[in-house]
């Protein structure tokens, strides 16, 4: 019975997040009590924001993954641990003992946080789980248990539920995505350092004073200060740098033109299909949960990679991220295949910096050299889960990375605190159910205020 659980749960994973998404939406929307032709125009609404996402990123990432080959050739960089990228961290993955597990167990934790009022989030970004396995998939390697990697993983997905809860309001607010939160596992790892950098800046004399609206840069420059000349010039001195002829200089700088007005407008469509469900969400949880207060939708981060700070701060750290590698004393990793993904690292630093452009480059840069270290740190581990996952694929590979999520900072202090055994995770566990009764009492307040609101209205 177990097996056929499970063989169910990695057929639905395999059918990739632009079919899955439609049947979450369409059974979501239903069991909410939305219409079926309301709940089935969702779900393939979303489906097709997906594909359309799917569609311009991988333009990105087909665009900029050969002139970071070309960079590298050109300057003749070598470093110990190439980074093969989030596809092959994303296999590895599931392709673990953890992996094989982490879809039904993410849903039961979802379910449960909601239900202990631990969570605001109903997180149908089931295909990211991945990011939790792969945390457990490097804490079994280092451990050699698998139960303190299964810990490792939902311990990982707790934390990263009340941390998406917790930049919700900011994620409407400055990224222009309501009713949606961040459950991701790549994302959202990011948002103590977003905070904390922007903390330090904002008490340094001079600095703290500082705005960069990019909204008042952009009217200030007329049409050269919108996306699709930003992308344009962006692409031009990539492909500059990356030694490309006429040709291939004016083909990337159109190429990321394209995908600078492309990825809002397919943001923009794949959240028309969420409306109708997060409404239904909504209401459902105000007729049948006393106190149940506002619910977030949990989606990709693909949805906010479109803002311009988020893509002008990845544009101009891409070739600095190269530098970066290269003259940092110790470092192994050298940034390649998963450049392309830089964006996704930078949409919850626009709330942190609260829409502030400066902020969330200096933040970003600062982060960066930390990942490296981090993703340095993790090389041997990586390898050995890759090759534990995937022996035919990566025994005979060498050594190699991933900024994604070879270089994830959570994955990272996982895989440090399991060192401790036991005691590591432990603590780990500490901190969770701290952050969970936290975000409990904060949930109910909030609730109890909505209430009253409405009562007085």
């Amino acid at each position: 019975m177990v097996d056929v659980i499970l063989s169910f749960f990695q057929f639905i994973s395999n059918l990739g997040p632009s079919v899955m998404m439609p049947i979450i939406m369409l059974i979501l929307g239903l069991a909410l009590g939305a219409p079926f032709g309301k709940s089935l125009r969702a779900g393939l609404t979303v489906g097709v924001g997906f594909i359309g996402l799917g569609l311009v990123t991988g333009l990105l990432g087909g665009s900029l993954g050969p002139a970071v080959q070309e960079m590298v050739a050109r300057y003749g960089l070598k470093l110990d641990a190439v980074d093969i990228g989030w596809v092959a961290s994303a296999a590895i993955a599931f392709a673990s003992q953890v992996g094989t597990f982490i879809i039904p167990i993410g849903i039961t934790i979802n379910v449960v946080m909601l239900l202990t009022k631990t969570t605001q989030t109903i997180n149908v970004d089931i295909w990211d789980y991945w990011h939790f396995a792969f945390t457990g998939a490097i804490v079994q390697s280092y451990t050699g248990s698998i139960w303190m990697g299964i810990a490792a993983a939902a311990l990982n997905m707790v934390i990263i539920m009340i941390l998406g809860d917790w930049t919700a309001p900011g994620l409407e607010k400055y990224n222009g995505l309501p009713g949606i939160s961040l459950p991701h596992g790549f994302t959202t790892a990011f948002v103590p350092f977003a905070y904390l950098f922007c903390g330090i800046i904002d008490k340094i004399p001079g600095l703290s004073n500082v705005k960069v609206d990019m909204e008042k840069i952009q009217r200030r420059l007329g049409v050269f200060g919108e996306p699709i000349l930003i992308g344009l010039v962006f692409g031009i001195v990539i492909g500059i740098i990356a030694g490309y002829d006429v040709f291939g200089v004016t083909t990337l700088g159109m190429s990321l033109a394209a995908c600078l007005v492309l990825i809002p407008k397919m943001a923009a469509l794949l959240m028309e299909g969420l409306i109708p469900v997060s409404d239904a969400a909504q209401v459902f949880i105000e007729k049948r949960i006393k106190g149940g207060g506002k619910i977030y939708i949990g989606l990709d981060s693909a949805v906010g990679i479109g803002h311009p700070i988020c893509m002008t701060s990845a544009l101009i750290l891409v070739p600095v991220s190269i530098l970066l590698a290269v003259l940092l004393p110790g470092n192994r990793v050298l940034p390649f295949a998963d450049l392309a993904v830089i964006p996704w690292m930078f949409v919850l630093f626009i709330p942190a910096a609260k829409g502030d452009f400066m902020r969330s480059l200096v933040s970003g840069f600062f982060t960066l050299i930390i990942m490296l270290y981090m993703g340095t740190d993790m090389v041997d581990t990586f390898v050995k889960a890759a090759v534990a996952a995937d022996p035919a694929s990566y025994a005979a590979a060498g050594n190699f990375s991933s900024l994604c999520d070879g270089s994830n900072p959570m994955t990272w202090a996982f895989f440090r605190m399991s060192g401790l055994g036991w005691l590591g995770i432990g603590v780990i566990a500490a901190i969770g159910v701290a952050m969970a009764v936290y975000n409990r009492k904060k949930i109910i307040k909030e609730a109890n205020e909505m209430a009253s609101a409405d009562i007085a209205a």
